[in-house]
């Protein structure tokens, strides 16, 4: 179970990104894509193409954290980008917590996969 304290600073790349990235690679998208700084404090949230698989990027001030979560069916699910590759969403923790529990952000409803998985 993770844990996001309440000040915590939330962004989702709203474009897919090539998950094969890890530390460097993410830390480059959060900077350039993003427009963010890693150090910063902020959370900062990737999914590919399909949905499927998201990593997340944090700097804890002693060094540079990679999580990775993989749907082993279903998908989540987040606001598009209107093919802006730079474009962000901004979201709370508590957002952040329903969307990795498989929340529709959109209607505030669990997603059909994760009521039939439970």
């Amino acid at each position: 179970m993770l844990s996001f304290h309440a000040h915590l600073k939330v962004f989702v790349a709203t474009a897919p990104c090539d998950l094969r990235a890890s530390f460097n690679g993410l830390w480059a998208a959060a900077q350039e894509r993003l427009g963010e700084d890693p150090k910063s404090g902020a959370l900062f949230v990737f999914g590919n193409r399909r949905h499927n698989r998201i990593k997340l990027l944090y700097f804890d001030g002693t060094g540079v954290c990679v999580l990775a979560k993989r749907l082993e069916r279903g998908t989540f699910h987040w606001p598009q980008s209107a093919g802006e590759p730079n474009a962000k969403l901004r979201l709370t923790p508590q957002a952040l917590q329903l969307l990795l529990d498989g929340v529709d952000l959109k209607d505030g409803a669990r997603r059909a996969w994760y009521e039939s998985a439970a």
